[in-house]
């Protein structure tokens, strides 16, 4: 049988996308010291492939305590931000969704919101197609917060929106009027739904907020309806195999139900989600569903052409790398040892 070393080398020469990526959580750790010099003199204890978090609560504890005081300036974004596209641009990913968080409005002072925007294209390198995304949090619309995103939404710099962070309260009525008009804008609504939420949850996300990008999903498999629901309306899943592991959302790659997902007829991405908080790279997600997962190659070539499937671009400039993924097979390592 081919070793990993194979396996791994295969994997980084498939032309692939990213389309569930957080800014604020994918800060360099060399940024990170400069904050915290003594907490992150090495890897952090959550970068070990063995660390699960002990709930939501302390992830999302990282972030406020650390990750945010970086994200207070355009500079910082863009300083972070032009790290984290070469890395991506490494991983021969060449076509990225990610997202900005609308709680930097209250952190940034008198700084337009939009310089944030303008600040994190500014960093994309040549030979990346980049499409920013408001993220916000399922009670974020109130006060200024609510004048911000009715302005952004607005944005050429911004793509669409997407509702993130826990799964909690219910999505509430605001979201599906913004969600209604962003899609008159012409542009893409996502949400966070059913990675701890059952499968109710991710109903709602369709058919409440009438979006067709569902960042997880995995809650779906609770209820045959829902995945018919799934599969009939075209919804894709994109999914992050390593930070759901990590998160206990799934019990181990073994478990990871993206398989189920792709053999009921729903369309599955890949990506890495927070990456300063799990230690990975998008070739260490597919890597982990070819070993610990088992995901054959045909399967790990399906997954990335899904990605170019639902990418915001044209099928002209999409052709290339579909003809490239299909002769990927030809080369593709038989088994893993």
């Amino acid at each position: 049988m081919p070793n990993q070393a194979a396996l791994r080398s295969w994997i980084a020469q498939l032309p692939k996308t990213e389309t569930h990526l957080h800014l604020e959580g994918s800060l360099p750790i060399e940024l990170a010291r400069r904050i915290d010099p003594v907490a992150f003199a090495s890897a952090p204890p959550y970068w070990s492939d063995d660390y699960r978090f002990d709930g939501f609560a302390l992830f999302q504890e990282q972030f406020d305590s650390c990750f945010f005081k970086w994200f207070v300036s355009p500079e910082n974004y863009y300083e972070s931000c032009r790290r984290v596209f070469a890395d991506v641009v490494a991983q021969n990913c060449v076509y990225l969704e990610c997202s900005f968080h609308l709680g930097t409005a209250e952190r940034i002072g008198t700084t337009p919101f939009r310089e944030i925007a303008r600040a994190i294209h500014a960093a994309k390198p040549p030979g990346l197609e980049l499409r920013l995304y408001l993220g916000m949090f399922r009670d974020h619309y109130a006060g200024a917060l609510a004048r911000v995103v009715d302005e952004a939404i607005t944005w050429d710099e911004v793509a669409g929106v997407d509702l993130h962070g826990f799964e909690k309260p219910e999505f509430q009525p605001w979201s599906a009027d913004v969600w209604s008009r962003v899609r008159a804008l012409g542009k893409t609504t996502k949400a966070h739904a059913g990675e701890f939420s059952p499968a109710e949850d991710v109903r709602r996300a369709v058919e409440f907020l009438g979006t067709r990008r569902v960042q997880h999903g995995l809650g779906a498999l609770g209820d045959p309806a829902v995945l018919a629901l799934l599969r009939e309306r075209d919804v894709t899943l994109d999914m992050t195999p390593i930070s759901n592991v990590k998160l206990r959302a799934v019990p181990s790659m073994r478990e990871h139900p993206i398989a189920r997902f792709l053999a009921a007829g729903i369309r599955c991405t890949v990506s890495t989600d927070d990456p300063m908080l799990f230690g990975n790279q998008l070739n260490d997600d597919y890597f982990a569903l070819a070993t610990a997962g088992a995901l054959p190659p045909a399967m790990l070539v399906k997954i990335a052409k899904n990605g170019f499937a639902v990418a915001d671009l044209p099928a002209a400039w999409k052709q290339p790398y579909l003809i490239a993924l299909d002769a990927a097979l030809t080369t593709a390592p038989s088994a893993v040892a």
